[in-house]
């Protein structure tokens, strides 16, 4: 858990929200250009999940994370996402869970809103989502460079409403 501070912020709750939807916007953007039918099962190596399962987790974490920083409840149940097999399905949950992370922002209490995940207790809840999407976009990238499909430029994460 964190301390309480009187110092002030470097970023608003306001400014963080339009900072992670920036990144949200240049994900959603990233997948749109991968190739429908590697999404779900291209992998570079064995280990590797594919880009489509990646995305699967970032959008199963918002749901019991936003309830996290809402409610102060933790339940580790990600969402059910097993009928999403499609770049057309995927983008659907992506945006219903921006849909979520926009009407509930406003209801984060500031003083959760840097609270730490309860099984990361080194991470703070809200960055952690956005450091966990930048790094599985990240990878998502190098798998399209190798399909030979050319990435968003990374430096443009404007909100687009999407």
């Amino acid at each position: 858990m964190t301390t309480p501070t009187t110092e002030a912020p470097v970023l608003t709750a306001s400014d963080f929200l339009t900072h992670w939807q920036g990144h949200r916007d240049l994900t959603r953007r990233t997948i749109e250009v991968f190739p429908q039918e590697h999404l779900f099962t291209f992998s570079p190596e064995g280990t590797m999940r594919p880009f489509g399962a990646m995305m699967l987790e970032v959008v199963g974490m918002m749901e019991p994370t936003l309830r996290f920083l809402v409610e102060g409840e933790w339940k580790p149940v990600l969402s059910d996402l097993s009928e999403v097999t499609t770049k057309e399905a995927l983008l659907r949950a992506w945006d219903d869970a921006t849909d979520a992370l926009r009407e509930q922002w406003a209801r984060v209490p500031p003083q959760r809103l840097w609270l730490a995940v309860p099984v990361l207790p080194h991470l703070s809840a809200a960055l952690y989502l956005v450091d966990n999407e930048v790094h599985h976009r990240a990878q998502g990238f190098v798998y399209l460079r190798l399909l030979g499909v050319r990435p968003p430029a990374f430096w443009e994460r404007t909100v687009t409403g999407g």
